[in-house]
């Protein structure tokens, strides 16, 4: 039995039906994403969206929908949906939506008249090959299925329009065909699990539109090549599979393939299982090893994003092997100290001041797996390099100034997590000394000097045995407010930024603090009081006059609310473990009616997963991308971690 849970009588309310997306992966940077009633909303949905890197590094979606249509005593009923101008939708296929599971994979029911039709979909493992398993559950006379895909081959950032130089031409193949629209694109192979009639009647279908981008002010409209139909009988009891592959399959092989790859499933029969599940669909395999897509559909990987995400993700489900291959992926990408922004299509800049001393913490995570000398001899010469260049000075002007602080700053360009700009310009520019990051240096360089002396590396202990007692004076006087009780955001010269933001957290969770017992306890108090909410922590208070409680609109607009009161849900994992640190047991009823606040996310937006953030103000609306790496594994993390504090 399914976990999640949906009204049946709203699945054919499109209102409710059109705010619910799906999203299955492949681990090779691929996925196949819609709404529960089938009809595309984002230029970024598609049943088969592969990740080309012989074309241009990006993803690209190849097939944008399949229309099923039944066919009984020469009636037909079309089951897909999309929707055109003047809020016009056709077919309209979702009225005849009846159920809807979701356990570890989904299974949607379709009823017309006595037939009664279910449909399975699921993308194969580490393959561009998208398999949908159709089973007719009950007719009582002779049926016929007909399927109409709808062609895009194009990036997922761009629309198809109609054009002259589409290549129309189809290739019959073994129960079904290929089509190649464009040159550079590999051939699209449509096929069944048994023998199938195409009828070839090519068309454009034009205007087809997307209403998520139209809210976000980008270009929807879209057209779409449909080469024909295929056409197959159907017997009740029977199930047919359909495969989209880049790559020619049998078909004798489809029906178990399709049932070999749900067992790899995790049952979404639970709400950790649900977020486990979920966890999964961002591992992907890159030519230079293992990663993690930071978030779906237009993300893809953010090291310190993954070294936030990658202990909830991984380790606590006792996958080592994969989390230190990840760990080993991203040591191979550091430069002069730092790790590059992003990785992925296209270049990336290395202006990320807290990538570099996250990843101290993703190594700390190991503690209780791994010999500490061991650590040290794996990853000691990565750690000496990020802390040599800090200490130095490298890129950025990121620099270990005279009283042991970080220093980071560079003319508009924004170098923590609060990146978001607006014409060129960081909307939260943060340049100077910023609270997480100068917390997090001196876990990093206590935590590395901590695994030095128990590795005998006595050279570096004396080059750095001085300096923690310096950064931890240092922070206090710059940071600290006695007054307030609580951490100044960044200091830029003689200004110091006293909003109240989540970044402060950072000194009350890490293993080494420089800040005492009872100024931990004023910090999380302050961070419960202000800006915490059942979806995560605000990026600024609601006091502050800056405050934005809503991020939407075009893209200025929601860059410029971004982090100033929008909810980030990663942020729960520190709160949990730093707020049981100082409460204890006492604390362990308050942080667990927090996370079953996230429960009621599972079936709203994207199903089974926790969206990008959230707006500040209640009721918390989804926004940004649907499915975040940091967010689901920062949730797994204080699952986990509260399990084990109990035990």
């Amino acid at each position: 039995m399914s976990y999640l849970k949906f009204d049946k009588q709203q699945l054919v309310n499109l209102e409710y039906s059109l705010q619910r997306e799906f999203l299955r992966t492949n681990r090779a940077g691929s996925y196949s994403s819609s709404t529960l009633a089938g009809c595309n909303t984002r230029k970024y949905h598609g049943l088969l969206v592969t990740q080309l890197n012989e074309l241009d590094g990006g993803r690209h979606v190849l097939l944008s929908s399949l229309d099923e249509t039944v066919i009984q005593h020469d009636a037909e009923f079309n089951l897909g949906i999309h929707k055109f101008p003047g809020d016009h939708y056709e077919p309209r296929g979702h009225k005849y939506l009846r159920d809807i599971e979701f356990n570890k994979i989904s299974k949607l029911t379709y009823r017309v008249g006595g037939v009664i039709l279910s449909r399975e979909r699921i993308l194969v493992e580490k393959e561009e090959q998208l398999l949908i398993r159709y089973t007719l559950e009950d007719a009582h006379s002779p049926t016929t299925l007909r399927f109409k895909p709808f062609l895009a081959f194009r990036n997922v950032h761009t629309l198809s329009k109609a054009n002259m130089f589409a290549n129309t031409r189809f290739v019959p193949v073994e129960n079904g065909i290929k089509m190649r629209l464009y040159e550079g694109y590999p051939f699209l192979h449509m096929q069944f699990s048994k023998e199938v009639d195409f009828v070839p009647v090519p068309d454009w279908y034009f205007n087809i539109e997307y209403m998520k981008e139209q809210k976000r002010g980008y270009e929807f409209q879209e057209d779409l090549f449909v080469p024909g139909y295929f056409e197959l009988p159907i017997k009740k009891g029977e199930s047919i599979v359909f495969s989209a592959s880049t790559a020619e399959e049998k078909p004798s092989g489809f029906k178990r393939r399709f049932t070999n790859e749900t067992k790899k499933r995790t049952p979404r029969d639970s709400f950790s299982n649900s977020l486990l599940n979920s966890a999964q669909q961002f591992l992907c395999m890159r030519d230079d090893g293992d990663d993690i897509i930071a978030g779906y559909p237009w993300y893809e990987s953010i090291p310190r994003q993954t070294f936030l995400a990658i202990n909830g993700i991984l380790l606590r489900q006792g996958n080592m092997k994969t989390y230190e291959s990840i760990l080993k992926t991203h040591t191979k990408r550091l430069k002069d100290g730092l790790f590059p922004k992003y990785v992925g299509a296209g270049e990336s800049d290395y202006d990320a001041a807290d990538a570099p001393l996250l990843f101290f913490a993703s190594v700390q995570e190991l503690n209780d797996y791994v010999e500490k000398k061991e650590l040290w001899e794996k990853y000691g010469p990565t750690m000496k390099k990020i802390l040599a260049n800090y200490r130095k000075g490298t890129r950025f002007n990121i620099h270990m100034q005279d009283n042991g602080l970080i220093h980071a700053k560079a003319e508009n360009v924004a170098l923590t997590w609060m990146d978001a700009y607006v014409e060129g310009k960081p909307v939260t520019p943060r340049g100077g000394l910023a609270v997480e990051i100068n917390a997090l240096w001196y876990n990093a360089v206590s935590y590395a000097l901590e695994l030095a002396e128990i590795a005998g590396d006595h050279a570096f202990v004396e080059e750095w045995k001085d300096i923690p007692e310096k950064i931890a004076a240092s922070f206090q006087e710059t940071f600290w407010c006695d007054d307030e009780e609580y951490l100044a955001d960044y200091v830029d010269g003689d200004y110091k930024d006293w909003s109240v933001r989540p970044n402060m957290l950072f000194a009350a969770w890490l293993s080494y603090s420089p800040l005492s017992r009872e100024q931990k306890k004023a910090v999380i108090s302050r961070v419960k009081n202000e800006l915490l909410t059942t979806s995560g922590l605000r990026s600024l208070s609601p006091k502050n006059q800056e405050y934005l409680g809503i991020c939407d609109g075009d893209l200025s607009a929601r860059s410029l609310a971004m982090h100033q009161g929008t909810v980030y849900p990663f942020f729960i994992g520190p709160f949990v473990k730093a707020y049981i640190g100082i409460h204890k047991m006492g604390g362990m009823s308050f942080v667990k009616n927090i996370m079953e606040s996230f429960e009621e996310e599972m079936t709203e937006h994207c199903i089974g997963t926790l969206s990008e953030m959230y707006d500040g103000n209640p009721p918390h609306e989804a926004r940004g991308a649907v499915s975040q790496a940091w967010n689901v594994g920062s949730i797994l993390s204080a699952i986990s971690f509260l399990d084990n504090y109990e035990e």
